[in-house]
Parts: C-alpha cells; sequence; structure tokens
C-alpha cells in the first residue's frame, strides 16, 4: 500500500491527485527552505523579482559587487531550472520511471550541501555566505522546474505570488452571476473546485513549512535540514528502486 503511493507520488505517471500531494511537499520544503534561508544568509532565495529590483537599484547606486551577486543569483536559478529540465528530458527518453524522482534526490543531495556549508558559514565567510545563496537559489530553481514540468505549469512550489493570484481568478469565478443556471450552459462561468483545492494545499504548506523552518532553524540550526532532505529522498525512492530492479534485469537478460 505505502509502495504504491510512494509510486504514484513521484512515478511518471501523474494525476491531478498526485501533483497536488507532491506539490504540496514540495511547498512544504520550500518555505521552510526560505524561511531558514533567510535566518542563515538573510535573503528569501527564491524571490527572484526581489533580486532583479535588487539589481537595478545597486546598479543606480553603484554597489557593483551587489550587483554582481544578484546577477550570479539569478543564474543560479536559472541553471537549476536548466538542470530539473535536462533530468528530466534525460529519463524520459530512455523510459525511466524516476523522470520526476531524480530532480528530487538531486535536491535532497543539495539540501545536505546547504546543511554543511551553513555549519562553516562563519568560519570563511567570504567564500561560505556567497556559496550558500547560490546554492539555495540553484536548489529553489530545480524545485520549481520540476513543479512545473510535472504539473504542465499548473504549480509553482517555491514562491506564492502566482498562487494567490490563480487563488483570486478562481474565487472571481466562485462569485461570479451567471444569468444562466445551467453549468454546461455555453460561456457559463465556474470555478475549478479542484485546481482551487490544489491552489490552498500549496498556499497553506507553504506557510506550515516556513513556520517549521524558522523554528527549526532557530533552535537546532542548520541540522534543520536532515528532516526535509529525508522527506524528498522517501518521496523520489520508489520509482528509484523500480528502475534499480528493471535495469538489473535487463543486464542478466543479456548475458
Amino acid at each position: 500500500m505505502l509502495l504504491n503511493y510512494l509510486r504514484r507520488l513521484s512515478g511518471h505517471r501523474r494525476t491531478r491527485s498526485a501533483n497536488r500531494q507532491l506539490g504540496a511537499l514540495l511547498a512544504l520544503i520550500a518555505g521552510a527552505v526560505n524561511a531558514g534561508g533567510f535566518l542563515a544568509v538573510h535573503q528569501y532565495t527564491s524571490h527572484m523579482t526581489g533580486f532583479v529590483s535588487a539589481i537595478a537599484d545597486n546598479l543606480v547606486l553603484g554597489n557593483l559587487l551587489l550587483v554582481l551577486g544578484g546577477v550570479g543569483s539569478l543564474i543560479a536559478f536559472l541553471c537549476g531550472a536548466s538542470a530539473a529540465s535536462v533530468m528530466i528530458s534525460w529519463s524520459r527518453h530512455r523510459g525511466l520511471h524516476s523522470e520526476y524522482a531524480l530532480p528530487l534526490v538531486v535536491e535532497a543531495f543539495l539540501l545536505l550541501q546547504f546543511g554543511l556549508l551553513g555549519a562553516n558559514l562563519h568560519a570563511f565567510v567570504a567564500i561560505t555566505l556567497p556559496a550558500t545563496v547560490l546554492l539555495l537559489c540553484f536548489i529553489m530553481g530545480l524545485q520549481n522546474a520540476l513543479a512545473t514540468q510535472l504539473s504542465n505549469a499548473e504549480i509553482r512550489t517555491t514562491h506564492v505570488t502566482g498562487v494567490i493570484t490563480d487563488l483570486g481568478i478562481e474565487f472571481g469565478k466562485m462569485l461570479y452571476w451567471n444569468r444562466s443556471n445551467q453549468p454546461h450552459a455555453e460561456g457559463h462561468i465556474h470555478a475549478d473546485r479542484d485546481k482551487l483545492l490544489t491552489l490552498i494545499a500549496i498556499l497553506l504548506m507553504f506557510f506550515i513549512g516556513c513556520l517549521i523552518g524558522a523554528i527549526g532553524f532557530k533552535i537546532f540550526g542548520f541540522s534543520a535540514v536532515l528532516p526535509f532532505a529525508a522527506l524528498l529522498i522517501l518521496a523520489a525512492l520508489v520509482p528509484v528502486l523500480d528502475d534499480v530492479i528493471a535495469l538489473s534485469r535487463q543486464k542478466l537478460r543479456n548475458r
């Protein structure tokens, strides 16, 4: 039962229910990383809008070092998104079950690296602080691209501006008064309740993740990332094992 659930959660065959559940889990982790990362490096590392604005401000003010830092963060986020796309395309072309699970494993590994960097953050600040910011931006880009691709752009997990906008749109559809009482009549406006449920779940889980991340980093420091890395590994485990077993059987047949 649990194995089948985990297979559906991150496997290559997607359903709206599985997308909602995995999206909620990723939103929880993104919220925790954002809040914990802010306590560590004093920046919300998934907020690319803020980085672009900061680049323009610092360029006008002549803070070229901060401009370079902002550009580096944008490039790191872009590289993370590109990496997710490459992994998914590579797995898909080989017919693997883990086309979406593989980026989850990579994200878990990178979260552990974040924990290691953070543990030495105060020892070599000039190196570890910028590296930590770039790493977090890469992780957020990776995760956001993963959620976007597996849901056909219906789900974003690392920031909530789009989520709240989409919620407003669906609420507007709910409040709209249709002259016709026939729900299937031409031009009838109605909300997508399944999408509404998904958006609410992602928003709530992101907020809960922020609370957990802030509390966890305040109490436990960078070791607070360990449970989130473990959750990602658990979510990805079954499709990855399916591929390992399938490849092992193929090698045995080819002998």
